[in-house]
């Protein structure tokens, strides 16, 4: 059973290399067979179809993204600002150690409005504890009062475009290494910081 289940682990593992870097739509069922050591035939048995695959992936880097940032959350002292530092870090970890990841959720706007549906739905809670914990904060003067939504809206966008659009860095002439992403992240911190600061 642990095998079998390894299997299915591992078909996510390459769905999400797969359509976060190349898309949901160059990629086949016969690419994720291949990068796994499988017949087609076994991606099947565990997903009736791509498109079956492809929610059962948003699933799984939603519940890997909001478990990354739940843990920064714990780990974070209680100060806000601290807690907003600690979450950027959490995020940026993995949108530079595997950029797929974000692309993968940045393939979603590329796709049918019920995929994005789905995944909008699996992040909505934790988007919206966030969004309350922001207003909280800025209600009790602890952060400078702005749009709670809006700057988690342009902090997950930096990111994104960050992790899943080298070119643009490239354009401004940026270093895409991982010093320069390091910079890049401390950069953001420093701004999010500023502007979140009574």
């Amino acid at each position: 059973m642990t095998r079998r289940a390894n299997t299915r682990a591992e078909i996510l593992e390459a769905s999400v290399d797969l359509f976060g870097s190349r898309g949901f739509g160059a990629t086949s069922l016969d690419d994720v067979a291949r990068m796994v050591g499988v017949a087609k035939q076994t991606v099947l048995y565990w997903f009736a179809s791509k498109d079956e695959l492809l929610d059962a992936v948003l699933a799984q880097t939603a519940l890997e993204l909001a478990a990354v940032i739940e843990a920064a959350v714990r780990a974070a002292p209680e100060q806000p600002l601290a807690r907003v530092e600690a979450v950027v870090k959490a995020v940026f970890r993995p949108a530079v150690r595997r950029p797929a990841l974000l692309g993968l959720v940045r393939e979603v706007s590329r796709l049918s409005p019920a995929h994005a549906e789905r995944l909008t739905l699996q992040v909505q809670p934790f988007v919206r504890r966030a969004i309350e914990y922001l207003g909280d904060e800025m209600d009790a003067g602890r952060l400078r009062r702005a749009d709670p939504g809006l700057i988690i809206a342009l902090a997950y966008a930096t990111v994104t475009g960050i992790a899943t659009e080298p070119e643009a860095l490239r354009a401004v002439e940026w270093p895409v290494t991982a010093s320069g992403l390091r910079h890049l992240r401390n950069e953001l911190i420093a701004f999010v910081l500023a502007a979140l600061s009574p």
